[in-house]
């Protein structure tokens, strides 16, 4: 199985909340084609209440059984990455995946707390998983399997051998 890995970087915001339950909210926003100079955390700007972060740089992996995934996806409206976000502690958060397979970003989202959101995939990282899915797709053809017919006399009532019952003349 092939493999392949690529170093993104992934920009999160801290959203300011008016609600009387939580005072802001983790989303991510943006990635990055490759990790930045600058230090993981660090404020990129504030605007209407949201502060942006540079979250660091981290690995986008690619498995060659997983093509036909990237597939949907790059032929989607939308082509896309998944991030997920978990908190670790009062204000911050940490990145815990970041995938292209739509399945297992839809997957991550199982996970109660955690944030996961689809963020517009970069033309260079599309490129990249364009060339991989070109070079290690394998089409694999679906078979329907053929079921056998039940046997009526399977689940039949059966004893110990006895003799046969003769009618009394």
């Amino acid at each position: 199985m092939a493999e392949e890995w690529i170093e993104v970087g992934v920009v999160v915001a801290k959203r300011e909340l008016k609600g009387p339950w939580a005072a802001y909210q983790w989303l991510p926003v943006a990635i990055l084609p490759a990790p930045a100079a600058a230090a993981a955390w660090t404020a990129l700007g504030t605007s209407g209440g949201d502060t942006t972060f540079y979250a660091g740089g981290f690995a986008l992996e690619l498995h060659s059984s997983a093509t036909g995934h990237y597939r949907d996806n790059l032929g989607s409206a939308r082509p896309s990455l998944w991030v997920a976000l978990r908190p670790a502690g009062e204000e911050r958060v940490e990145v815990v995946a970041v995938t292209a397979d739509p399945y297992e970003g839809e997957l991550l989202a199982d996970n109660p707390g955690d944030v996961v959101d689809a963020v517009p995939l970069p033309a260079e990282l599309r490129a990249r998983i364009d060339a991989f899915f070109a070079a290690h797709h394998v089409e694999h053809t679906f078979y329907k399997r053929e079921r056998k017919r039940a046997d009526p006399e399977a689940l039949a009532r059966r004893g110990p051998d006895r003799p046969a019952v003769e009618d009394d003349e």
